[in-house]
């Protein structure tokens, strides 16, 4: 079971930036990092969650929601097993619960594993 821990969250008023984190550990057995696609989703009350920014594996590129390009940044440092979203020009729009995911697809079965949630407010 790999778990993942956000931190970074908070208040930020219109305009200001926040960086997110999310650190991987596995207490049983040693895992590789690079080997999961990290991605950062959100949940604003009443809405679904949506896909924010997405780091996978094997590629170099990275990709957004129309709604943050510009704005936010995901980078992976897999030497610490941690994934970053840099968010820049906050909105209010952008206030929500932000999770991190880490996924990893071995055989046929791919395996999903979620975060508890960073909660991030833009208000002024």
């Amino acid at each position: 079971q790999l778990q993942l821990v956000e931190s970074g969250g908070g208040l930020v008023q219109p305009g200001g930036s926040l960086r997110l984190s999310c650190t991987a550990s596995r207490f049983t057995f040693r895992f590789t990092f690079s080997n999961y696609n990290m991605r950062w989703y959100r949940q604003a009350p009443g809405k679904e969650r949506e896909l924010v920014a997405s780091a996978p594996s094997v590629r170099a590129y990275t990709n957004y929601a129309d709604s943050v390009k510009g704005r936010f940044f995901i980078s992976r440092d897999n030497a610490k097993n941690t994934v970053y979203l840099q968010m820049n020009s906050l909105k209010p729009e952008d206030t929500a619960v932000y999770y991190c995911y880490a996924g990893i697809t071995q055989g046929v079965q791919t395996y999903d594993y979620w975060g508890q949630g960073t909660q991030v407010t833009v208000s002024s």
